[in-house]
C-alpha cells in the first residue's frame, strides 16, 4: 500500500467518529471480566484521594492550632494514621494495576494470536510477521496499560476534581472558580491537538512495524546477507527505519509537549489568581494562614487533575489508535471449518472443474482430477506453473474460484475446507523445523505419540540412523529452522512429522529435494511400505521418483494431463 492511500485511511480513521465508537465498545467488551478488580483498584485510589483531602484540612488545623498556642495532640496523631493509610492503599493498588495489566494484556495477546490462527492463511500472509508481532505486543500493551492504568486513572482523576473543587468551594466560592476560569480554554486546545495526535500515534505504530519486520526478516535470512555482502546495506537500512521511526516519535513528543505545556501555562494563571486573591483575603483579615495553606493546597489540587487529564490525551489516542490496528486483524475473515465425517482411511481425492488465480489471471482453469485411496500420485512439471498452488487449494490454504474440490471415503464425501486437514499430513518446501528437541519437533505432527511410535516414524523417513548417533538421541536439542542438522537431514525430520500423524492422505511438496537419489529413493520405498499407508501425492521435479508412483500428473497450459505409469 501506498503511503498515499495509507495517509488517506488514517485521515478517514480520523475523522470518522463512528470508528470511535467501535473501538470504544470493543474495549469495554474485552474490559467486562476485569471490571471487579478496576472498580476495586479504583475505590483504593479514590479512598487516596479523599485521604490527601484529609490530611489537607487537618494541616489547616494544626497550623491555626498553633498559631493560637494549642498542642493538638490529637489531630497530629490523625494526620500520622491517614498518611499511613493512604501509602498501604497506594502499595494495594499499584500491585493489583501491575496483575490486571499482565492478565489484560495476555488475554488480549491470546486472543488475537487465537485469531490469527484462526484466519484464512491467504489473508494473514498479507501482513508481514514484523507488523503482526507488533500488533501482538506494542499494541496490545498499549490497550492493556490504557484499560488497567489510563482509564481508571482518568477517572479517578476526575472524581478527584470534584472532590477537592467541591472542598475548596465550601472555603471561598470565588477562590474554587478561578482556579477553573481558563479550563475551557485548556479543553479546546487539547481536544485541536488530539487529532494530530492520533494521526501521529498510527504513524509511530507503522514505523515500528516496519523497523521490527526488518529486523525479522534479515535475522531470518542472515545467511543470504552474508552471502551477497550485504551487512553494511543492512546496517544502513536499519539505520534509515530507526530515523524514519525517531522522526515520527519526535513529531508525536513536540505535539504532546505543546499541548501539555499550553495546557500547563493556562493552569498556571489560574493559579497565580487564587495566590494572588488569597493574599488580598490575609491582608483584610478574612482568613487565616491555616486557611490560606489550604486554599493553595486544594487550588493546586484542583488544577492538578485538569492537567493531568490533558497529558492523558496522547495515551486515550493510543490506546484507540491500537484497538483499531488490533481490531483490523480479529476482523479478518476466519477459515471455513466443518466437523469432518470422513473416517480416517481409505480416503481418495476428487477436483471437478477447478478454477483459481490470484489475479485476474488463472493459474489453473477447468482442471479435473481423481485420485484413488491408496494411490501413489506424483505432480510433475516446471517451476511455477501452479503445483504448489494446486497444494494450497487442496488443503483449503486458499479458496477456490470455482469448481468443486472434494475428499471421499468408502462411505462419504465432503467438500474441503479447513477441518479437512484432520486426516491430511502435509510436508511443505524448505526447512519448516521448530527449534527444540528432535522428539517435539516429530511430536507436533500428533502430540500423544509415543518415544516408539517416534522412532517408527524416523526409521521410515530414514532418519533414525544418524539421530541415534546423536549424544541425547531423540532428545537432542536442535535450533531454529533445525539448526545443528543438514538440510538433508532436517528434511528427514520433517517427513517424519508427517508420518507419526498417521494421516490417510500424505502430501510431499518437493519434501525430498534435498536429498541425494539413493535416500530419496529409499525414503519413498518406505513411505509406501509404511502402516496404515496413505493416499500420497508427492510433488517432484525429479522423474527418477514416477518408478515408485502409480499415475503422473503433469500441469500443462493450465490444465491437468494424466499419464498412466507402470510400475
Amino acid at each position: 500500500m501506498s503511503s498515499k492511500l495509507t495517509d488517506n485511511r488514517y485521515t478517514r480513521f480520523i475523522k470518522d467518529f463512528s470508528n470511535q465508537q467501535k473501538y470504544i465498545k470493543w474495549l469495554m467488551h474485552y474490559t467486562k471480566p476485569y471490571i471487579p478488580k478496576l472498580t476495586f483498584m479504583m475505590l483504593l485510589s479514590i479512598f487516596g484521594t479523599f485521604a490527601s483531602i484529609w490530611t489537607t484540612i487537618i494541616t489547616q488545623k494544626i497550623i491555626d492550632g498553633a498559631s493560637g498556642g494549642k498542642t493538638l495532640v490529637d489531630y497530629i496523631i490523625l494526620y500520622v494514621v491517614v498518611v499511613v493509610a493512604s501509602e498501604v492503599v497506594s502499595v494495594l493498588s499499584s500491585l493489583m494495576g501491575v496483575m490486571v495489566n499482565e492478565k489484560f494484556s495476555f488475554g488480549i495477546r491470546k486472543q488475537v494470536y487465537d485469531k490469527i490462527l484462526d484466519t484464512k492463511w491467504a489473508e494473514i500472509s498479507k501482513y508481514h510477521t514484523g507488523d503482526l508481532m507488533t500488533r501482538l505486543t506494542s499494541d496490545t500493551n498499549s490497550i492493556a496499560d490504557g484499560i488497567a492504568n489510563t482509564i481508571p486513572t482518568i477517572i479517578i482523576l476526575i472524581v478527584q476534581l470534584f472532590a477537592t473543587f467541591f472542598t475548596l468551594l465550601s472555603y471561598n466560592a470565588a477562590l474554587a472558580f478561578f482556579a477553573l476560569i481558563f479550563a475551557p480554554f485548556a479543553v479546546l486546545a487539547s481536544a485541536f491537538l488530539g487529532r494530530k495526535l492520533k494521526y501521529l500515534t498510527v504513524k509511530v505504530q507503522e514505523s515500528e512495524s516496519r523497523y521490527r519486520s526488518f529486523i525479522n526478516e534479515s535475522l531470518s535470512n542472515i545467511l543470504i546477507i552474508k552471502t551477497f555482502c550485504d551487512e553494511k546495506y543492512s546496517s544502513k537500512r536499519l539505520k534509515q527505519l530507526r530515523e524514519e521511526r525517531f522522526g515520527w516519535v519526535l513529531k508525536k513528543t513536540k505535539v504532546g509537549l505543546v499541548a501539555s505545556t499550553t495546557m500547563s501555562m493556562t493552569f498556571q494563571i489560574g493559579y497565580l489568581v487564587a495566590f494572588v486573591w488569597g493574599i488580598y483575603c490575609i491582608s483584610k483579615g478574612e482568613i487565616t494562614y491555616g486557611t490560606m495553606t489550604v486554599f493553595l493546597t486544594l487550588v493546586n489540587r484542583v488544577q492538578a487533575p485538569i492537567i493531568s487529564l490533558a497529558n492523558y490525551v496522547p495515551k486515550v489516542i493510543a490506546i484507540l489508535a491500537s484497538a483499531g490496528r488490533v481490531m483490523e486483524i480479529q476482523n479478518l475473515e476466519a477459515e471455513e471449518r466443518t466437523c469432518t465425517e470422513i473416517i480416517p482411511e481409505n480416503v481418495g481425492l476428487r477436483i471437478n472443474n477447478l478454477s483459481f488465480g490470484y489475479t485476474d489471471e488463472m493459474v489453473i482453469d477447468e482442471a479435473d482430477l481423481s485420485i484413488n485411496p491408496g494411490e501413489f500420485v506424483a505432480i510433475v512439471g516446471e517451476s511455477g506453473i501452479g503445483k504448489t498452488t494446486l497444494v494450497r487449494l487442496i488443503m483449503s490454504f486458499v479458496t477456490k474460484v470455482s469448481g468443486n474440490i472434494e475428499f471421499y471415503d468408502n462411505y462419504r464425501s465432503e467438500s474441503a475446507n479447513a477441518g479437512s486437514r484432520e486426516f491430511i499430513s502435509y510436508v511443505p518446501q524448505g526447512n519448516t523445523l521448530f527449534s527444540g528437541t528432535i522428539a517435539s519437533c516429530v511430536r507436533m505432527g500428533n502430540r500423544d505419540a509415543s518415544d516408539e511410535e517416534v522412532i517408527d516414524a524416523l526409521k521410515a523417513a530414514c532418519a533414525y540412523d544418524f539421530i541415534k548417533e546423536l549424544p541425547d538421541g531423540i532428545e537432542t536439542v536442535i535450533g531454529e529452522r533445525g539448526h545443528g542438522l543438514s538440510e538433508g537431514q532436517a528434511q528427514r525430520v520433517s517427513i517424519a512429522r508427517a508420518l507419526v500423524r498417521k494421516a490417510p492422505f500424505l502430501i510431499l511438496d518437493e519434501a525430498t529435494s534435498s536429498l541425494d537419489e539413493k535416500t530419496e529413493l529409499k525414503v519413498l520405498q518406505s513411505i509406501r511400505e509404511y502402516k496404515p499407508s496413505p493416499t500420497c501425492l508427492l510433488i517432484t521435479h525429479r522423474r527418477s521418483v514416477l518408478n515408485y508412483c502409480d499415475r503422473e500428473i503433469k500441469l500443462e497450459n493450465k490444465k491437468i494431463l494424466e499419464e498412466e505409469l507402470n510400475i
